[in-house]
């Protein structure tokens, strides 16, 4: 298997780098949580990440959220001296597979790590999107178009991404609303159309031909022109 070891303990990362190439795996470090993510993002497939929660620059948590956001479905275990049920549940609520507490025993280790080996492959998704010359980095949270930056909100990224993600498609107004506001039930607000008008002006100003459409009394839709 193809291992990416984010562990910043020295000795803890060579230990892991001998015990997993002895098992016949090939192993790579990275010591702290954004070296991690952008390696674990890169063109390189990966076949599993082995990460400590305790890291320097991004913790561990964070490194392993991100990577769920941006569609990166490589199995994680965390190897962390954080043991408690609460921290267990916190690990594994935030996309991780398997949790291992320190100290551990490598015979243990090497079993998880064939275990998780064993379980069927995810497809890795791109970390960006693209709909004619709009495009969105799902990791640097930065949206752009005609290689212009936009500055969103975090609500209107949300709102812009779920769009993005369903190009061609006519969403709805309750779907909206589910996906971007997790709420299940209408609200009576103009919330949603209040936000897709401050997304349309800060998108498709500027420019001779607009992205995002509205679909009298269905939704709405982000199209690339004809």
């Amino acid at each position: 298997m193809n291992i990416l070891i984010v562990e910043d303990d020295i000795d803890t990362a060579q230990y892991l780098l001998s015990g997993l190439a002895g098992a016949g795996h090939s192993t790579t470090v990275a010591h702290d949580g954004q070296e991690g993510l952008e390696q674990a993002c890169g063109a390189r497939v990966w076949d599993l990440l082995i990460v400590d929660r305790k890291l320097p620059r991004l913790d561990g948590l964070t490194m392993v959220r991100r990577l769920r956001e941006a569609g990166l479905m490589s199995p994680v275990l965390f190897l962390t001296t954080l043991g408690s049920i609460d921290d267990r549940v916190d690990g594994l609520n935030a996309g991780a597979d398997d949790y291992l507490v320190k100290p551990f025993a490598l015979s243990e280790l090497i079993a998880r790590v064939a275990a998780l080996g064993r379980r069927p492959r995810h497809a890795v998704p791109a970390t960006s999107l693209r709909v004619d010359d709009l495009e969105m980095d799902l990791l640097a949270r930065e949206v752009r178009r005609g290689g212009q930056p936009i500055d969103l909100q975090p609500r209107e990224f949300r709102l812009l991404e779920y769009l993005m993600q369903h190009v061609d498609q006519v969403v709805t107004r309750a779907m909206l609303l589910e996906k971007v506001w997790d709420l299940s039930f209408d609200p009576h607000t103009n919330v949603v159309e209040t936000h897709v008008s401050r997304l349309r002006a800060k998108v498709d100003k500027g420019h001779s031909a607009p992205l995002i459409h509205t679909i009298r009394g269905t939704g709405y839709s982000l199209r690339a022109p004809s």
